[in-house]
């Protein structure tokens, strides 16, 4: 069996109970026996991927990640700026709008999968829900989107889609003591700027999962945390309005040795963060699983404090001007819910296994990332009013 939110919140009490009892004694769920295998071509022929949504932050990631692994790859997005990046790279980059029907058909078919990445974001919408709501422009982009395309996918043959899903969608449930796992109901907020978004990705996340059911298909779909990495983390936008970022007001302090100050009980601020080239490998190896196919979780696994972060990047960036000094202001809060990913399925059923679990190393590829210079190129600027977008 397959876990998602949508048949998880079908089942009457008694049955839920009745699966809960049959779990370890450690209260994880038995998933079916482990493969970890890849399916691959025979005959030493290229695997090749669609990245819809090439041009997003993860899509980057994912398309180097690609190419690392030997696939030919096939992107689309809506940010000119990548069309010489790719073409230098090899890479054949299409101009999609996800909502565009006539561009969705128009796509080549002969893919192993498909890693979908497009779609509208809180941190990149430019409305302010106190005057105007894009709820709209969510359902239209996150969820005619992915029917579109999982339409065009059946029509060609392609079984799989790998997709992902806000962690947010059980975001009532969270807590310090219990990792957040596939079996969870659904139990999110209905208020916010990130409301209609989290509604658009539950849809869409369903979505892949009818046409699991219906057709056969072995779509998968990631909940992931933050994702960090070099890219566009300097600034993001809140209800429209553009504001820099605890992690870009933490680097930015450290590389030029001021002190960096975190609210709060900044040790029982604890949360799951993936780095970005986990989240990319998590793609490949789901695409590749003979068996993967449902919700997974891609986390990296631990729980790291707000205190480790600011003293993990004030190690690593610190310059000429010497160490950040990390001082607590517990007087003001921190606004950060407790939570961490319970990972095991998504490292049985495909052998996920992240290479930066531990925060210091992801800050430390993310400084390398930064003195290469080629992802503050490309997202320099994305929150501007004239910046690309994040698909």
């Amino acid at each position: 069996m397959e876990w998602h939110p949508s048949t998880w919140t079908r089942f009457s009490a008694t049955q839920r109970s009745a699966t809960l009892s049959s779990e370890s004694p450690s209260s994880r769920p038995i998933w079916r026996a482990c493969s970890g295998r890849a399916e691959g071509k025979e005959n030493g022929l290229t695997k090749k991927c669609l990245v819809i949504g090439a041009s997003s932050f993860i899509g980057a990631y994912v398309v180097d990640a690609l190419l690392d692994a030997g696939y030919e790859v096939v992107g689309t997005g809506r940010n000119r700026r990548f069309t010489d990046h790719y073409r230098k790279l090899g890479v054949e980059y299409i101009p999609l709008d996800l909502d565009d029907p006539s561009g969705i058909g128009a796509l080549p078919t002969d893919f192993d999968f498909v890693a979908h990445l497009a779609g509208r974001l809180p941190a990149n919408s430019a409305f302010d829900l106190s005057t105007e709501d894009d709820a709209a422009e969510y359902i239209r982009t996150n969820v005619l989107g992915t029917a579109l395309l999982l339409e065009w996918a059946r029509k060609n043959g392609v079984r799989r889609i790998v997709s992902t899903t806000s962690y947010a969608d059980v975001q009532n449930s969270w807590s310090a003591s219990e990792p957040v796992r596939e079996d969870w109901p659904r139990n999110f907020r209905l208020d916010g700027d990130h409301a209609a978004y989290v509604i658009s990705k539950n849809a869409s996340a369903d979505l892949l999962f009818y046409y699991n059911e219906q057709y056969g298909m072995r779509n998968c779909v990631f909940r992931l945390p933050p994702v960090y990495g070099c890219g566009p983390h300097g600034s993001l936008r809140v209800n429209g309005a553009v504001k820099k970022s605890g992690i870009g007001l933490f680097v930015d302090k450290a590389k030029v040795g001021e002190d960096i100050t975190v609210f709060g009980d900044a040790d029982a601020a604890v949360r799951d963060i993936v780095y970005v080239k986990d989240v990319a490998q998590a793609f490949i190896k789901a695409g590749e699983s003979e068996s993967a196919s449902g919700l997974y979780n891609i986390g990296s696994g631990r729980a790291v404090s707000l205190r480790e972060q600011a003293e993990a990047i004030a190690d690593v960036f610190s310059g000429a001007a010497g160490t950040s000094e990390v001082c607590v202001d517990e007087t003001r809060p921190n606004g950060i819910q407790p939570y961490s990913f319970d990972i095991s399925r998504a490292a049985c059923d495909f052998g996920y296994a992240p290479a930066f679990a531990d925060f210091r190393d992801l800050m430390a590829d993310w400084k390398v990332e930064e003195e290469r210079g080629v992802m503050p190129t490309l997202f320099d600027a994305t929150h501007k009013p004239s910046g690309g977008l994040l698909d």
